[in-house]
């Protein structure tokens, strides 16, 4: 099953248990998804699927540190639990020291040896992780790992 069927399976599901927090956080999947089909005239696949979800997730997490800068912890509270069902169909996350293996992996392959090189093993290591590691803990470790 697709990542989108198995989307729409769970509205599906939220629907008949009346859950309204986790459905709303569906439909906005689902409708992100329907714009992005509309406007590029495309049919979303589960890699493009997995690199919006992301997208809507980093756009949480910035509404979070906002929302609690403002003093506005109740709004927080639903951005999180959208964070929430948004991973709940992603794949799982991996441990650091995966993510580090996989770097170290991208930096041998593209043949890196200093900063100037971080773009060609960001751009690998974001596609060989999408989905499973945040793009600031990549960009971290990357850095890291070609400052050695």
């Amino acid at each position: 099953m697709s990542l989108k069927e198995q989307i729409h399976t769970a509205m599906k599901e939220a629907m008949r248990a009346k859950e309204k927090a986790r459905l709303g956080a569906i439909r906005l999947i689902q409708a992100e998804v329907k714009r992005i089909e509309v406007d590029e005239r495309i049919e979303i696949d589960d890699q493009r699927l997995i690199a919006i979800m992301d997208k809507m997730i980093k756009q949480r997490r910035d509404s979070i540190a906002q929302y609690e800068a403002a003093g506005r912890q109740e709004l927080a509270d639903i951005e999180v639990a959208e964070i929430a069902v948004i991973q709940d169909f992603l794949p799982t996350a991996l441990t650091e020291q995966e993510i580090d293996d996989l770097i170290r992996q991208a930096i041998v392959s593209t043949g890196a040896e200093s900063m100037r090189d971080m773009g060609k093993v960001m751009g690998l290591a974001t596609k060989a992780l999408a989905g499973q590691a945040d793009g600031k803990l990549i960009s971290e470790l990357v850095k890291q790992l070609l400052n050695e």
